[in-house]
């Protein structure tokens, strides 16, 4: 896809996230929202996934490792034909095979994750698991910024170096917020990239927020390097509704009836805008 379509992807998805969040009444909404760019980029820029084949030996990984975001997850699994819009609608509902983190029970997803900490080890041994057999296929894991103050990251973060998991890409949203404040004032996190490169990591940073940029930046990487990568996203939580970006209550919030009227046609203006652009080529 042409960055413009991926754009309009993201922002389609991003009206359907804030439609399943807004019926189910629960959702980390803002974390989501800032992620969500990424999380097209790959499904639909990057990854080799076949929905039509969720298991099969070739594709890539994704582990979300701050599974706590799995709304923005469900949305793009959705959207690239993994899981049916019936299902997805069930968010919240009772004996929903989707739940507040992911689990296996949905095709396309990996791992049970959302236990802060753990998404990096594991995406680890599916990256030494590559190695060892002669497979090609890259793990892609994508962490939040709070959740860098788990000190497991840091074990795996050696571990990785130690093995050359060049196979590995770790992506963290960085948002800056965090759900009791912003993560300098609750454990500070700079400097972010002299630490991972300290760590023996080939460190990238890029505009999460804008879809050209994140896919020259994923498209940039050198997967022959001998070195694992880590790309820091600098994002904008609650990204795409004016009313929600850099606002920490909305790190898990519900919108009432007029905000989620307000946030439909805010993004279906761009949607229609993006729609006009590429017809017009």
């Amino acid at each position: 896809m042409k960055t413009q379509q991926l754009t309009l992807q993201s922002e389609r998805n991003r009206k359907r996230l804030v439609e399943i969040v807004y019926k189910a009444k629960a959702g980390h909404i803002g974390g989501d929202l800032s992620c969500l760019n990424v999380l097209t980029a790959l499904y639909f820029g990057v990854m080799k996934v076949n929905p039509k084949e969720p298991s099969m030996p070739s594709r890539d990984r994704f582990i979300m490792s701050k599974g706590h975001c799995v709304e923005a997850l469900y949305t793009t699994l959705e959207s690239k034909g993994f899981i049916n819009s019936e299902t997805i609608n069930t968010l919240g509902e009772y004996k929903s095979i989707l739940s507040g983190h992911p689990t296996i029970e949905v095709p396309g997803i990996e791992v049970n994750s959302g236990a802060l900490g753990h998404g990096l080890s594991i995406g680890i041994g599916m990256a030494i698991a590559a190695k060892m057999n002669g497979e090609s296929y890259k793990t892609y894991v994508l962490m939040g910024d709070g959740e860098q103050g788990e000190g497991s990251i840091y074990e795996a973060a050696m571990s990785a170096n130690q093995y050359k998991l060049d196979n590995l890409v770790a992506i963290i949203d960085r948002n800056g917020l965090q759900i009791s404040g912003t993560t300098e004032e609750v454990m500070s996190l700079e400097n972010m990239r002299q630490r991972w490169e300290a760590f023996g990591w080939e460190v990238l940073e890029m505009n999460g927020d804008n879809m050209s940029d994140i896919l020259d930046t994923l498209e940039s990487i050198d997967y022959a390097n001998r070195k694992p990568h880590l790309i820091i996203s600098h994002t904008t939580k609650g990204k795409g509704i004016s009313f929600m970006e850099n606002g920490l209550k909305w790190h898990h919030g519900v919108p009432t009836a007029d905000q989620y009227e307000m946030a439909i046609h805010e993004i279906s203006d761009r949607i229609v805008a993006l729609e006009n652009e590429l017809n017009h080529e």
